[in-house]
């Protein structure tokens, strides 16, 4: 009777053991986040095992943070249950990074086992992160990407991204640890005035209506072009026309070097100036030293007109002719004509003829036309003409020689009835001798006279 009393109280004192909170707990997720932006909930995943006796078990915490599942959760004895254990905050929470709490699970006789959680707290903008490959001078397209860092389901996200060379705007969704790319086609246009190096690339997000700014880099790698044309055309005024284009991202330096002769150079204008000009003998060299940024241009044109000193071997090659020919010319006729007032008031003019002997010559016959409309005066000044052909309207005056240096002066008037206005042309005379055996002709000028309207006198009125 006293050992069963004795095993009575032993059992007695057993049975809380035997009944407390018997629990394997095992966390099987990791990387937990909670979004501060978004009070989304850190989610758990626990594998929990029961080794004691079914219960109804509790999860709670001392710290103001809200849990789920919400009441208990029953777990048959011997029994493996997984359950998702949600963590957020009540009210706003200042805390970034990884952060430490413990909770509680108690079963239905209030026995409890403590256990600790760790997960990261973060800004929306420190959930992603945004990249691309290099940029070259030649790209015609690039791939950006965008990668959630977190185990964290997004839904629906609004991104802008925008940089130096594109700008664009994307719906998407992310899952956790998901990256998603997109192809962009680019416009050279757009960038070919920019240098190499890093750039930002910037994406405006949104998510659930909260947004955040989050950025990355662009490299836009090193490229060396210098495109250079040359263009010359035009004979008379000859251009030639050097065109050099920085293709690339870096500056450019380049060198230009014309070369003229001492005689070009006075005929040729340049631009822009030249740095520098230097002479060497009979060669002039215009240098042209240049940093070019990417996209700049550099133009030179070098225009040397031949027009002047073309026009100047002209005149000198007439003037020789002119001269040689005048060398050769063994008589010169001028003929010349002067108003002469008449007492009838009729038209008269004076027509005069100078015959200049350069050489000798033989048998000289001058011979003068008159014009339409006018009358020969009888009187005649120096040589009187040989012969007179009223039919033919011709004057002709013989000199058996002429020697060299020797001048005649022959003159004439006419006069006419009718009054004549305007320009009045009298016909050229000629001569005709010879020299050396040969027969030559010489031909004088034109002679020419301007009437105008005659005013008449208060006593002609």
């Amino acid at each position: 009777m006293k050992r069963l009393f004795i095993l009575m109280i032993l059992l007695l004192m057993a049975l809380p053991f035997v009944l407390s909170l018997n629990l394997n707990i095992e966390k099987t997720s990791s990387g937990e986040v909670m979004i501060a932006d978004l009070k989304k909930p850190a989610e758990f995943t626990l594998k929990i095992t029961n080794l004691g006796v079914a219960d109804y078990v509790e999860f709670y915490n001392l710290l103001g943070f809200q849990m789920f599942p919400i009441g208990t959760t029953y777990i048959g004895a011997g029994e493996t249950k997984t359950i998702t254990l949600s963590v957020s905050p009540i009210g706003e929470i200042n805390t970034r990074g990884h952060y430490t709490f413990d909770y509680f699970i108690r079963g239905q006789d209030k026995s409890e086992i403590k256990q600790t959680l760790t997960f990261q707290i973060i800004d929306l903008k420190d959930a992603f992160e945004i990249g691309s490959g290099n940029i070259e001078t030649e790209s015609r397209s690039l791939q950006i990407y965008i990668h959630n860092k977190n185990n964290f389901n997004f839904g629906n996200i609004k991104a802008k991204f925008s940089s130096a060379f594109f700008s664009f705007d994307k719906e998407f969704s992310l899952g956790p640890y998901e990256r998603k790319n997109f192809d962009i086609q680019l416009n050279k246009e757009d960038f070919n005035s920019l240098m190499a190096g890093y750039y930002t690339l910037n994406a405006d997000v949104e998510v659930e209506g909260k947004a955040a700014n989050v950025e990355g880099v662009i490299k836009y790698a090193e490229k060396d072009v210098l495109e250079t044309s040359s263009t010359n055309y035009g004979f008379v005024i000859n251009t030639d026309v050097i065109k050099k284009v920085n293709e690339g991202n870096v500056v450019a330096r380049t060198e230009t070097v014309v070369k003229k002769n001492i005689i070009s150079r006075l005929f040729t204008t340049i631009t822009p100036e030249p740095d520098s000009v230097d002479r060497q003998g009979l060669t002039v060299y215009y240098v042209w030293n240049r940093e070019l940024k990417p996209g700049e241009a550099l133009e030179i044109t070098v225009r040397t007109n031949w027009l002047f000193p073309l026009l100047v071997i002209l005149l000198i090659v007439a003037i020789v002719l002119l001269t040689k020919q005048y060398s050769k010319t063994n008589i010169v006729l001028k003929k010349k004509v002067n108003f002469v007032r008449a007492k009838g008031g009729e038209f008269a003019l004076k027509v005069s003829i100078f015959v200049n002997a350069k050489r000798f010559v033989e048998r000289v016959n001058i011979i003068d036309r008159l014009p339409p409309l006018v009358s020969l005066y009888e009187r005649y000044g120096g040589e009187k003409p040989t012969r007179i052909d009223e039919k033919n309207r011709k004057l002709e005056w013989n000199f058996e020689k002429l020697e060299a240096g020797e001048t005649r002066a022959l003159s004439y008037i006419i006069f006419s009835k009718v009054g004549i206005l305007g320009k009045f042309a009298l016909p050229s005379a000629s001569a005709i001798y010879e020299k050396d055996g040969e027969i030559n002709e010489t031909v004088s000028n034109k002679a020419f006279f301007i009437t105008e309207p005659r005013v008449k006198g208060p006593e002609e009125r």
